[in-house]
Parts: structure tokens; C-alpha cells; sequence
């Protein structure tokens, strides 16, 4: 009788589950300073388990479905390595566990890019620093993950734009940086987005339910994702334009993580069309720049409540200029070019804790990944740096602040406009007016103490003003931070 207990006994202990934490909590990681820092993962249902990282140490029981989580108070950001352990039935031991600042780096092809074809930046990302990186994998699901693979590693990430972005941040505040790049080239906003936004978007809907009546792209996909080959290029191209499967696979299993927000760029997919929305093939049915802003909100709206934190904060990088196919007419502010989308972006900046870096200043006209990611990761720095270490720093170029009318022409006067000069101390250019917001004509734009005066041979009494308005234009506003004027019109309002 005694034997058999045992043995019911060490086979019951066998069956318990082992406590698994989510693979984000692993060695090497960084955990977002000056928040709560949600800590979960899997066990047997109702088993008790226990969280301790420093000198808080807090207990839980997992639910019927054997899911739990503890959310740590907040600590102060700390580059000194400490241990966490995670016990139940058994205990993990997480080691190397830094406290500082934690942003998401997501998007296309330019965030994708790695670091290694910029030489500037490959000489910064060879310098030991407290930069660690967790790079999600390239893959794509049906239906939302609560997992993924991968570990934290103690380098930078595999991304110009994330990688110098780390660098400046941490070599500004001092503290340790830990990013997650979660990036596909080629990718629409679609494509990140979750099933449930099909309710808010129209053309989501239609692209959701055109993809799930094609039974034989479902097969080729789900052949892709049960392979274990390496993938074919045009798999691989084929499986990264669909909508929503990558939001399933790349993000959500990155909820609730804490950190500070995420980083993104992209926006080339999304501007191969302007308003119209080609037949075929069905994939490229991508949401227009004309309606691109106000996805963009709703998109950003919609992480927040997946993060169920209002100040989960954003920044969006500025598509730069590009004019491939526009041959002479890359600085015509009527064509349809990358400038609606820009205006389109720009529009993220009505929500609050959301801000758009301006790249207005940088691209390559005929390169859709230009390799002036620098000035990029900079911006992006000073950005987190003003907005969450209390830096009385310029953080944004020039931005329109009124235009008035005068007997001579129009006056703009901006925003963020100390010491406003030009870069080559020539009179500022890129600038147009119109009477009626149909033809344009270049302005004569003077300086005059922080404003702008603008005139015209070609019209006696202008109305209307667009800078920087074309695919490529000509830039040279900048402040005294050296930072761009920010491309604006005003026969929009």
C-alpha cells in the first residue's frame, strides 16, 4: 500500500506543469523603469506563483485555463544586473535583468534595414554600452499568439533607425535601453493590424473578407508557416503583404510587455496609391495615403487599449523625400507624390503622446531606402529625451504657426522658431502660393526677425501657401537645434 502511494504520489508530481514565464522575461532583458511591469506566463491551473526582482517579491495563482500574471510597482532605472526568479512547482532563474528604457521598433523596409550598410552608424553600434536588443521573429499566424521564440541579447538590434535610436538615447539619459524590433519590409499598416479594426475601417473589412473567401492563399500560407524549410523569397514576399497575420504573430504576443511606446516607420506600401485602389492583384488593396491618417489614429488608439495604458506613446518617422517616376516634376506641390502621405502622418500628431519625426530634409530621389538613417535615430533621441527626462531641449524643427495676410504678400510665422535661419544662408525656398488653390507659383521668401515674408511676380494679392510640399523638394528652414521647418499647406484648413 505504501509503495503504491508513492508511486501516485511522484507520478502527480510529474503530471504538474513547470512554471514557464513568457519568452520576452528571459537573461539579458530590460524592464521599463517608472511603471508598473506586468510579469506573466503559463502553469498548472490554480498553482501559486511567485515573482521576486529585488525587494519586491509577489504571489499569484494561476487560472482555470493555467495563465497568471503579477504586475511589479515601479523602480528606478538601474544598470546594475540583478537576478529575478519565477517559482511554483519550479523555479526559473533569470539572470542579468536590467531596469531603463523600453520602446518597440516596428514598421517596413526602413526599419528593417540593419545598421551594417550605414557606415556612421556602424561605427557607434561597435561601442559597449548598456543597449540590449530582443528581435521578434519574421513569421505570421491566423489567430493571435500569447508566444513567440526568441531571447535578449546584449548588443543592439539589427536596424539602422533602432539601433542608432538606442545609442543616442542611452549615451543622452545614462541609462540602459532595451529595444524590440518587430519589422517586414513591405508590410502594410493593415498588416499590424488586429482582426477586430475591421469594425472601424471599411477597406479593412473588404481586404479581411476578400482574404479569408481565398481558401487556396490560406493553404499556400499555412503550408508556409508548417515548413520547416527555409523559405522561398517569393513565400516570403507572398506571406508579409497579407493584412492582419502579422499583427497576430509579431505583436500580440508582445502584450502587455511594459515599456514606453514604439517607434514606427512605415508608410511606402501604403503610398503606392494616393485614392484610387487598384483591382488586382487583391493583395495590394492597401489602404490609400488619402485615408491613411485616419487609419493611422485609429490604429494607434487601438494599441493603446490593447496596452490599456493612455500614454503608451508613439512616434512616427516621416516617409522622406523620394521621386522615382516623377522625373522633373519632383518639386511641383499639385503631383501626387509622398507629400500626402507626409501630410497624412502628420496627422497623428492631433492624438496626444504622439509625435512625427520630420525627415523632409533627408531621402534619396530615386532609392525607396535611402542610407541617411542617422539624422533619423537623432531626431528620434532628442524626441524621448524632451518628452520623458525633462529636457530643456528643441526637439522639433520649425512648425506652422499662423499665416497672416499683409499689403506686401503673406507672413508665416511658426512655432519652435528661435534662431530661425537657413542652413546655407540663402533666402529659405520650397515655398508656394496660390490665390485660389488651384495653380501655384513660387514664392520670393525673405527672412525678417524669426518670420517668414512671402511674395510673388506672379500674383499681386497670394491666399494660399504650401512648403515643402512636392516628392522632393528643396529644403533649407532650419532652427537653432539645425532641425527642418516641418512641410505644411494651407488650403487644406
Amino acid at each position: 500500500m505504501r509503495f503504491i502511494l508513492i508511486t501516485t504520489l511522484i507520478t502527480a508530481l510529474n503530471s504538474l506543469a513547470d512554471v514557464k514565464p513568457s519568452s520576452l522575461f528571459s537573461n539579458h532583458m530590460v524592464i521599463q523603469h517608472g511603471m508598473e511591469v506586468p510579469v506573466w506566463g503559463d502553469a498548472d491551473p490554480e498553482e501559486k506563483v511567485t515573482v521576486s526582482f529585488g525587494k519586491q517579491s509577489l504571489q499569484t495563482e494561476a487560472d482555470k485555463d493555467g495563465k497568471w500574471m503579477i504586475k511589479l510597482q515601479p523602480m528606478k532605472a538601474s544598470a546594475d544586473a540583478r537576478v529575478m526568479t519565477i517559482s511554483g512547482f519550479n523555479e526559473v532563474v533569470i539572470k542579468d535583468v536590467l531596469v531603463g528604457e523600453v520602446w518597440i521598433c516596428a514598421g517596413q523596409s526602413n526599419m528593417q534595414m540593419g545598421f551594417s550598410t550605414v557606415p556612421e552608424l556602424r561605427k557607434l553600434t561597435s561601442r559597449e554600452s548598456n543597449v540590449r536588443s530582443f528581435e521578434v521573429p519574421k513569421i505570421v499566424a491566423f489567430d493571435e499568439q500569447d508566444s513567440l521564440s526568441g531571447a535578449w541579447k546584449q548588443n543592439f538590434p539589427n536596424s539602422a533607425v533602432a539601433a542608432g535610436f538606442a545609442h543616442f538615447l542611452e549615451e543622452s539619459v545614462d541609462i540602459p535601453v532595451g529595444i524590440i524590433l518587430s519589422s517586414w519590409g513591405s508590410s502594410s499598416l493593415e498588416a499590424w493590424m488586429p482582426r477586430d479594426m475591421t469594425s472601424q475601417l471599411p477597406l479593412f473589412k473588404q481586404q479581411m473578407d476578400e482574404f479569408d473567401a481565398n481558401k487556396e492563399a490560406i493553404k499556400r500560407i499555412d503550408n508556409i508557416i508548417k515548413s520547416t524549410d527555409s523559405r522561398e523569397k517569393t513565400d516570403d514576399i507572398f506571406i508579409r503583404r497579407q493584412p492582419n497575420i502579422l499583427y497576430n504573430a509579431m505583436i500580440a504576443p508582445l502584450v502587455p510587455y511594459a515599456c514606453r511606446g514604439l517607434v514606427w516607420y512605415q508608410g511606402e506600401r501604403n503610398a503606392m496609391n494616393y485614392n484610387e485602389i487598384p483591382d488586382s492583384p487583391w493583395y495590394r488593396r492597401t489602404i490609400p495615403m488619402t485615408g491613411y491618417g485616419e487609419a493611422l489614429k485609429l490604429w494607434i488608439k487601438r494599441y493603446r487599449k490593447e496596452w490599456k495604458r493612455d500614454d503608451f506613446a508613439f512616434m512616427v518617422v516621416m516617409l522622406p523625400g523620394y521621386a522615382k517616376g516623377l522625373a522633373d516634376k519632383t518639386e511641383i506641390p499639385t503631383e501626387k507624390s509622398w507629400a500626402w502621405m507626409r501630410e497624412a502622418q502628420l496627422e497623428a500628431q492631433e492624438l496626444p503622446q504622439t509625435w512625427v519625426i520630420n525627415t523632409i530634409d533627408l531621402g534619396d530621389a530615386k532609392n525607396i531606402h535611402p542610407k541617411d538613417k542617422l539624422p533619423i535615430s537623432k531626431r528620434l533621441a532628442l524626441q524621448a529625451q524632451k518628452n520623458y527626462f525633462k529636457s530643456d531641449i528643441l526637439a522639433d524643427g520649425p512648425i506652422l504657426k499662423e499665416v497672416k495676410e499683409s499689403r506686401d504678400g503673406l507672413i508665416v510665422e511658426f512655432e519652435n522658431s528661435k534662431g530661425l535661419k537657413t542652413k546655407d544662408g540663402k533666402d529659405p525656398s520650397g515655398f508656394w502660393v496660390s490665390f485660389d488653390g488651384e495653380k501655384w507659383y513660387p514664392a520670393i521668401a525673405k527672412l525678417k526677425n524669426e518670420v517668414v515674408v512671402l511674395t510673388s511676380t506672379d500674383l499681386k494679392n497670394p491666399k494660399f501657401v504650401r512648403y515643402a510640399f512636392s516628392a522632393m523638394p528643396r529644403t533649407n528652414l532650419i532652427n537653432s537645434a539645425s532641425l527642418p521647418a516641418h512641410p505644411f499647406r494651407t488650403d487644406n484648413k
